[in-house]
Order: C-alpha cells, then structure tokens, then sequence
C-alpha cells in the first residue's frame, strides 16, 4: 500500500474507446493510493467523465502544445513541477507523453512504457492486445494487481426516451466519418432490424447527427425502429445498455460504453481495424471481422444475436 498525502498524477488523453478501457485501470490506482492527491492529465471530451468517476481529485487539460512552440514547453515544464507529482501512471505511452517524462525535474517515479521510466515496461507484449490489457501490465510492475474492467455502474444517465420499451435492441450503424470502411453496409443494418422487429424486439438506433444519413435511411426503411440520433450522452449509453437484449455495431466509440456492462455484444470488423487490438472489453462481446464488411451476411450477424438469447 502506499503512503498518504502524495501527489500522483495519470495521463489519458484519448480517444473514446482507449479512454473507457483505461477506467478499470484509474480505479485500481485509485484503490491504491486512497489517501493521495491524484489529478489526471486529459483532454477537454473527457472531463466530466473523469471527474463523475471518482477515481480523480482534479483533472488537468492538456494544453498539447506544438513541438515548435517554446513557450508553451516552458508553461507545462512549470506546471508539472509545481505539481510536486512523485509518482506518474502514464496510460497513454507516446511519443508526447514519454517526452513530458523529460520536463520533470527531479524525475518522479514513472510507470509506462517511457525510456527513462523507473517502471518501465518495453515488452511487446504491451501492444498484443487490447489498450486495457496492456495497463494490466504496466500496473503490475508498480505492485497494482487484480484490475477491474469498469463495468461504469456510476453512468447512470438522464434520458428518458419516449417510445423505448423491452425487449430492445441497440444499433450502432456509425463510425467516425474518415473511417467509412468500418462500417457495415446500412442496407444491411436495415435488414438486420426488419428480422429483430420480426421477432417482436425494438431496434434502437443510436449515433450523433453526423450520421444522420445513416440512421435516417435505417429509421425509413424500418419505420418500427426508434431513432435516438442526437438523444443519447455519453453517460445515456451505459444506462440503456443494461436494459438491452443485446447491441449490434461497427468497432466505434460507444461500443466500449455499451460493452462494460455486461451487455450482450456484437462487434463488426473489417480488415481496418484488429479485433485483437481493439475490441471492446466485456463479459459477453462477440466479434466478426471480414475484410470487406460488404462481405458479411445480415443472416451471420442475427445467427450470433440468436444464440447470445439462448445462451443467457
């Protein structure tokens, strides 16, 4: 166990996904440092998730500046400083952060995959699997063990959605919009939900009005199926997903907020994403990868859905 009154300080910057998995992992610092001061350094999206988890007193916002911008070094090399940090849990391990290794001065004890770092873990085992598993590690070199998978019972969520009603089925046809190969075909998402509705479940769609095109030609050609575009928090997701039957998605953000709580998952790959690496973490996920999504059959995807129903 640690002693009281340090300061430590956890960096995890982004994205959505790495950011989720790296939940269980602050809550095991968290459980080990009881009596210390731990502030997270992160970006501005994830803040109030940070400071709503419990597992942070404070949270900074990275100020990122450019390699080229000197006094922006200056201004992080003197607020990390003045943090009096004496222990570092880098959870990000790039090359910005194990250069913000440097800027401390004296160098305080540092868990990651840094150069320099007192705990440092350089296996390739790190980056085998997923983001989550390779905290797991790292934490274990510092004497953390036995990490949770969040399973973010704290993300209750305030939407009270007009139309939702069990047995109820979460869709996720979207993806980040410079990554349209990680989306399964709409078409088939439509087919997808023309055989839940068959079956007597709602097919709940669930994306932010960047994908309104997508959600919109679903909600048309099954007009049964109740469209949350733009309804849905971060906080929404986790508290829809343990009422849910199951969910269906492409390998996009909140997948890793639906798949923690034990809610019956199915994830869809192609060949830009590794299923290994970047599946999210759960009790009950299911993926299937073909190289061109194009390529995997509506009829696949609802034969894994049918025995995730059986099987509970």
């Amino acid at each position: 166990m640690s002693d009281g009154g340090r300061h430590i300080l956890v960096i995890k910057l982004g994205a959505l996904g790495d950011f989720i998995q790296a939940l269980g992992p602050m809550a095991a610092i968290r459980a080990y440092h009881p009596r210390d001061r731990i502030t997270l350094l992160t970006t501005a999206p994830y803040e109030s998730l940070a400071l709503s988890s419990g597992y942070v007193d404070d949270v900074w916002i990275d100020i990122r500046p450019k390699w080229h911008d000197l006094t922006g070094w200056i201004a992080l090399r003197k607020k990390f400083n003045e943090g009096y940090f004496t222990q570092v849990y880098d959870l990000q391990n790039n090359d910005r952060t194990a250069f913000y290794l440097k800027l401390f001065s004296p160098k305080p004890e540092w868990v990651g995959a840094a150069a320099g770092a007192s705990h440092r873990n350089d296996s390739p085992e790190r980056t085998a699997g997923r983001a989550f598993d390779g905290h797991v590690q790292t934490l274990a070199l510092a004497g953390i063990r036995n990490v949770p998978v969040d399973r973010l019972d704290w993300m209750q969520g305030g939407g009270d959605f007009d139309g939702l009603h069990a047995p109820y089925v979460l869709i996720v046809p979207g993806s980040a919009a410079n990554r349209p190969q990680k989306r399964w075909p709409v078409l088939q998402y439509a087919a997808l939900c023309k055989a839940l509705v068959s079956k007597n479940y709602l097919p709940v769609l669930i994306g932010s009005e960047a994908e309104s095109e997508t959600l919109d030609e679903i909600a048309r050609s099954v007009p049964e199926c109740l469209s949350l575009m733009g309804q849905t928090s971060l906080f929404d997701l986790p508290a829809l997903a343990r009422h849910a039957a199951g969910a269906v998605g492409n390998d996009t953000g909140p997948m890793h907020l639906i798949a923690p709580t034990g809610c019956k998952c199915i994830v869809l790959f192609s060949a830009a994403s590794n299923p290994t690496r970047h599946a999210p973490v759960g009790r009950d996920v299911v993926t299937l990868q073909k190289s061109n999504l194009a390529d995997l059959k509506m009829e696949d995807v609802l034969r894994v859905f049918e025995r995730q129903q059986v099987a509970s």
